[in-house]
Protein backbone atom coordinates (compact mmCIF):
# COMPACT_ATOMS: atom_id res chain seq x y z
CA UNK A 1 0.00 0.00 0.00
CA UNK A 2 2.87 2.37 0.80
CA UNK A 3 4.49 1.68 -2.57
CA UNK A 4 1.20 2.39 -4.33
CA UNK A 5 0.81 5.65 -2.41
CA UNK A 6 4.29 6.78 -3.40
CA UNK A 7 3.66 5.87 -7.04
CA UNK A 8 0.42 7.86 -7.03
CA UNK A 9 2.16 10.88 -5.50
CA UNK A 10 4.98 10.60 -8.03
CA UNK A 11 2.45 10.57 -10.87
CA UNK A 12 0.65 13.57 -9.35
CA UNK A 13 3.76 15.68 -9.17
CA UNK A 14 4.96 14.61 -12.59
CA UNK A 15 1.62 15.65 -14.11
CA UNK A 16 0.90 18.83 -12.16
CA UNK A 17 4.12 20.48 -11.09
CA UNK A 18 5.94 22.86 -13.37
CA UNK A 19 9.67 23.26 -13.00
CA UNK A 20 10.41 26.94 -13.44
CA UNK A 21 14.17 26.65 -13.25
CA UNK A 22 14.67 23.76 -15.67
CA UNK A 23 17.49 21.33 -15.11
CA UNK A 24 19.15 22.57 -11.97
CA UNK A 25 21.93 20.03 -11.53
CA UNK A 26 22.44 19.37 -7.84
CA UNK A 27 19.85 21.94 -6.74
CA UNK A 28 17.47 20.86 -3.99
CA UNK A 29 13.80 20.79 -5.00
CA UNK A 30 11.05 22.58 -3.08
CA UNK A 31 7.39 21.77 -3.82
CA UNK A 32 4.89 24.60 -3.61
CA UNK A 33 1.14 25.03 -4.09
CA UNK A 34 0.12 28.55 -5.02
CA UNK A 35 -2.62 30.61 -6.60
CA UNK A 36 -3.24 31.09 -10.29
CA UNK A 37 -2.49 34.81 -10.05
CA UNK A 38 1.14 34.35 -9.00
CA UNK A 39 1.62 31.95 -11.91
CA UNK A 40 -0.49 33.58 -14.64
CA UNK A 41 1.16 36.96 -14.18
CA UNK A 42 4.63 35.46 -14.66
CA UNK A 43 5.84 36.41 -11.17
CA UNK A 44 6.96 32.89 -10.28
CA UNK A 45 8.86 32.41 -13.53
CA UNK A 46 10.57 35.72 -12.81
CA UNK A 47 11.52 34.84 -9.21
CA UNK A 48 12.55 31.21 -9.74
CA UNK A 49 15.99 31.80 -11.33
CA UNK A 50 16.80 34.42 -8.68
CA UNK A 51 15.98 31.88 -5.95
CA UNK A 52 18.09 29.25 -7.71
CA UNK A 53 21.06 31.58 -8.02
CA UNK A 54 20.90 32.96 -4.48
CA UNK A 55 19.85 29.86 -2.51
CA UNK A 56 20.48 26.88 -4.79
CA UNK A 57 16.83 25.84 -4.57
CA UNK A 58 14.82 24.72 -7.58
CA UNK A 59 11.15 25.46 -6.97
CA UNK A 60 8.35 23.45 -8.59
CA UNK A 61 4.78 24.51 -8.20
CA UNK A 62 1.16 23.77 -8.98
CA UNK A 63 -1.10 26.81 -9.46
CA UNK A 64 -4.71 26.37 -8.33
CA UNK A 65 -7.26 28.26 -6.28
CA UNK A 66 -6.29 28.99 -2.68
CA UNK A 67 -8.75 26.40 -1.35
CA UNK A 68 -7.14 23.67 -3.45
CA UNK A 69 -3.62 24.89 -2.63
CA UNK A 70 -4.36 24.57 1.09
CA UNK A 71 -5.79 21.12 0.45
CA UNK A 72 -2.47 20.08 -1.08
CA UNK A 73 -0.83 21.35 2.10
CA UNK A 74 -3.23 19.44 4.35
CA UNK A 75 -2.48 16.26 2.42
CA UNK A 76 1.27 16.71 2.74
CA UNK A 77 1.69 16.92 -1.04
CA UNK A 78 3.73 20.14 -0.91
CA UNK A 79 6.31 21.73 1.37
CA UNK A 80 5.06 25.31 1.25
CA UNK A 81 1.99 27.31 0.17
CA UNK A 82 1.77 30.86 -1.18
CA UNK A 83 -1.88 32.00 -1.12
CA UNK A 84 -4.22 34.97 -0.61
CA UNK A 85 -7.17 34.22 1.65
CA UNK A 86 -6.35 35.44 5.20
CA UNK A 87 -9.37 33.76 6.83
CA UNK A 88 -8.59 30.38 5.28
CA UNK A 89 -4.90 30.79 6.12
CA UNK A 90 -5.67 31.47 9.77
CA UNK A 91 -7.79 28.32 9.89
CA UNK A 92 -4.99 26.36 8.20
CA UNK A 93 -2.54 27.46 10.90
CA UNK A 94 -5.01 27.02 13.79
CA UNK A 95 -5.73 23.43 12.81
CA UNK A 96 -2.00 22.67 12.83
CA UNK A 97 -1.54 22.21 9.09
CA UNK A 98 0.67 25.26 8.53
CA UNK A 99 3.44 27.02 10.43
CA UNK A 100 5.56 30.16 10.11
CA UNK A 101 3.02 32.24 8.20
CA UNK A 102 4.50 35.44 6.84
CA UNK A 103 3.14 38.31 4.79
CA UNK A 104 4.85 38.69 1.42
CA UNK A 105 3.07 41.23 -0.80
CA UNK A 106 -0.27 42.65 -1.81
CA UNK A 107 -2.14 44.09 -4.73
CA UNK A 108 -5.85 44.79 -4.97
CA UNK A 109 -9.08 43.43 -6.34
CA UNK A 110 -11.12 45.30 -8.92
CA UNK A 111 -14.42 44.88 -10.74
CA UNK A 112 -14.08 44.97 -14.51
CA UNK A 113 -16.79 45.12 -17.14
CA UNK A 114 -17.66 46.10 -20.71
CA UNK A 115 -16.71 49.53 -21.99
CA UNK A 116 -20.44 50.26 -22.33
CA UNK A 117 -20.93 49.59 -18.58
CA UNK A 118 -24.55 48.34 -18.94
CA UNK A 119 -25.18 48.31 -15.17
CA UNK A 120 -23.77 51.87 -14.81
CA UNK A 121 -21.44 51.01 -11.95
CA UNK A 122 -18.30 52.93 -12.90
CA UNK A 123 -17.00 54.93 -9.95
CA UNK A 124 -19.42 53.44 -7.40
CA UNK A 125 -18.41 51.75 -4.18
CA UNK A 126 -18.05 47.98 -4.33
CA UNK A 127 -21.27 47.30 -2.44
CA UNK A 128 -23.33 49.73 -4.54
CA UNK A 129 -21.83 48.31 -7.72
CA UNK A 130 -22.71 44.73 -6.81
CA UNK A 131 -26.26 45.74 -5.94
CA UNK A 132 -26.72 47.46 -9.31
CA UNK A 133 -25.23 44.52 -11.21
CA UNK A 134 -27.66 42.17 -9.46
CA UNK A 135 -30.69 44.44 -9.94
CA UNK A 136 -29.92 44.92 -13.63
CA UNK A 137 -29.20 41.20 -14.08
CA UNK A 138 -26.06 42.11 -16.04
CA UNK A 139 -23.86 39.08 -16.81
CA UNK A 140 -21.28 38.49 -14.07
CA UNK A 141 -18.59 35.83 -14.44
CA UNK A 142 -17.36 34.27 -11.19
CA UNK A 143 -14.61 31.73 -10.66
CA UNK A 144 -16.93 29.90 -8.24
CA UNK A 145 -14.06 27.64 -7.25
CA UNK A 146 -13.42 28.48 -3.57
CA UNK A 147 -10.22 30.28 -4.57
CA UNK A 148 -9.01 33.29 -2.60
CA UNK A 149 -10.56 35.56 -5.21
CA UNK A 150 -13.89 33.74 -5.10
CA UNK A 151 -14.04 33.82 -1.30
CA UNK A 152 -13.27 37.56 -1.32
CA UNK A 153 -16.07 38.06 -3.85
CA UNK A 154 -18.54 36.15 -1.66
CA UNK A 155 -17.65 38.28 1.35
CA UNK A 156 -18.38 41.40 -0.68
CA UNK A 157 -21.80 40.11 -1.81
CA UNK A 158 -22.58 39.58 1.89
CA UNK A 159 -21.29 43.06 2.78
CA UNK A 160 -23.63 44.46 0.14
CA UNK A 161 -26.53 42.74 1.88
CA UNK A 162 -27.04 40.43 -1.10
CA UNK A 163 -27.43 36.64 -1.00
CA UNK A 164 -24.87 34.64 -2.95
CA UNK A 165 -26.32 34.71 -6.49
CA UNK A 166 -25.38 31.14 -7.36
CA UNK A 167 -28.77 30.24 -8.86
CA UNK A 168 -29.30 33.41 -10.89
CA UNK A 169 -29.14 33.05 -14.67
CA UNK A 170 -26.98 36.14 -15.06
CA UNK A 171 -24.38 34.75 -12.63
CA UNK A 172 -21.92 32.71 -14.69
CA UNK A 173 -20.05 30.15 -12.57
CA UNK A 174 -16.98 29.29 -14.63
CA UNK A 175 -15.21 26.92 -12.23
CA UNK A 176 -11.99 28.02 -13.92
CA UNK A 177 -8.96 30.17 -13.23
CA UNK A 178 -8.91 33.96 -13.33
CA UNK A 179 -7.61 34.42 -16.87
CA UNK A 180 -10.18 32.00 -18.25
CA UNK A 181 -12.94 33.70 -16.24
CA UNK A 182 -11.95 37.09 -17.64
CA UNK A 183 -12.09 35.67 -21.16
CA UNK A 184 -15.60 34.40 -20.50
CA UNK A 185 -16.65 37.78 -19.06
CA UNK A 186 -15.32 39.46 -22.19
CA UNK A 187 -17.12 37.04 -24.50
CA UNK A 188 -20.40 37.47 -22.61
CA UNK A 189 -20.01 41.25 -22.30
CA UNK A 190 -20.23 40.88 -18.55
CA UNK A 191 -18.55 41.91 -15.33
CA UNK A 192 -15.99 40.03 -13.24
CA UNK A 193 -14.23 40.35 -9.90
CA UNK A 194 -10.49 39.91 -10.33
CA UNK A 195 -7.11 40.72 -8.86
CA UNK A 196 -5.45 43.64 -10.64
CA UNK A 197 -2.30 41.71 -11.53
CA UNK A 198 -4.16 39.07 -13.54
CA UNK A 199 -6.24 41.76 -15.25
CA UNK A 200 -3.05 43.51 -16.39
CA UNK A 201 -1.90 40.18 -17.81
CA UNK A 202 -5.28 39.82 -19.52
CA UNK A 203 -4.97 43.32 -21.01
CA UNK A 204 -1.54 42.38 -22.35
CA UNK A 205 -3.02 39.34 -24.08
CA UNK A 206 -5.77 41.31 -25.85
CA UNK A 207 -3.67 42.78 -28.63
CA UNK A 208 -6.74 43.51 -30.74
CA UNK A 209 -8.11 45.91 -28.14
CA UNK A 210 -9.68 45.93 -24.69
CA UNK A 211 -13.10 44.34 -24.27
CA UNK A 212 -13.07 44.84 -20.50
CA UNK A 213 -12.14 47.93 -18.49
CA UNK A 214 -11.85 48.69 -14.79
CA UNK A 215 -15.18 49.91 -13.44
CA UNK A 216 -14.69 49.75 -9.66
CA UNK A 217 -11.46 50.15 -7.72
CA UNK A 218 -9.90 51.79 -4.70
CA UNK A 219 -12.04 50.57 -1.79
CA UNK A 220 -10.12 49.57 1.34
CA UNK A 221 -12.07 46.30 1.27
CA UNK A 222 -10.38 45.41 -2.02
CA UNK A 223 -6.86 44.89 -0.62
CA UNK A 224 -5.50 41.51 -1.71
CA UNK A 225 -2.88 40.18 0.72
CA UNK A 226 -0.57 37.27 -0.14
CA UNK A 227 1.15 35.19 2.54
CA UNK A 228 3.48 32.20 2.58
CA UNK A 229 3.44 29.26 5.02
CA UNK A 230 5.36 26.04 5.53
CA UNK A 231 3.40 22.81 5.80
CA UNK A 232 3.72 21.44 9.33
CA UNK A 233 6.44 18.74 9.35
CA UNK A 234 4.94 17.26 12.52
CA UNK A 235 2.06 15.94 10.36
CA UNK A 236 4.05 14.61 7.42
CA UNK A 237 7.54 13.11 7.48
CA UNK A 238 8.16 13.85 3.78
CA UNK A 239 8.05 17.65 4.17
CA UNK A 240 11.25 19.48 3.24
CA UNK A 241 10.85 21.83 6.15
CA UNK A 242 14.43 23.07 6.01
CA UNK A 243 13.96 24.15 2.38
CA UNK A 244 10.56 25.65 3.16
CA UNK A 245 12.03 27.85 5.90
CA UNK A 246 14.92 28.88 3.66
CA UNK A 247 12.44 29.83 0.94
CA UNK A 248 10.17 31.75 3.33
CA UNK A 249 13.12 33.67 4.80
CA UNK A 250 14.33 34.45 1.28
CA UNK A 251 10.89 35.56 0.06
CA UNK A 252 10.62 38.15 2.85
CA UNK A 253 14.28 39.23 2.53
CA UNK A 254 15.25 42.63 1.08
CA UNK A 255 16.59 40.92 -2.07
CA UNK A 256 13.36 39.09 -2.92
CA UNK A 257 11.14 41.96 -1.83
CA UNK A 258 13.06 44.28 -4.17
CA UNK A 259 12.58 41.76 -6.99
CA UNK A 260 8.83 41.62 -6.32
CA UNK A 261 8.61 45.42 -6.46
CA UNK A 262 10.54 45.53 -9.75
CA UNK A 263 8.33 42.97 -11.50
CA UNK A 264 6.18 44.85 -14.03
CA UNK A 265 3.96 44.22 -17.01
CA UNK A 266 2.97 46.92 -19.50
CA UNK A 267 5.06 49.23 -17.32
CA UNK A 268 2.75 48.59 -14.35
CA UNK A 269 3.78 47.20 -10.98
CA UNK A 270 1.71 44.08 -10.25
CA UNK A 271 2.60 43.31 -6.61
CA UNK A 272 3.70 45.49 -3.70
CA UNK A 273 6.02 43.88 -1.12
CA UNK A 274 5.01 44.25 2.53
CA UNK A 275 6.95 41.63 4.49
CA UNK A 276 7.14 42.48 8.16
CA UNK A 277 4.07 44.71 8.17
Amino acid sequence: MKLRKYLVLFALFTALFVSAAGAAGAAEVLRMATTTSTDNTGLLDYLAPILLEEKGIEIRWVSVGTGKALEYGRNGDVDVVLVHDPEAEEKFVAEGSGVNRRKVMFNDFIIVGPVSDPAKVKGLSVTEALKKIALSAAPFASRADKSGTHMAELRLWAAAGMPEPDKEQWYIQTGQGMLETLMIAGERKGYAFTDRGTFIKYEDSRKEGADLVITVEGDASLKNQYSVMAVNPAKWDNIRYDLALTYIDWLVSPSAQKAVAEFKLLGKQLFFPNAGQ
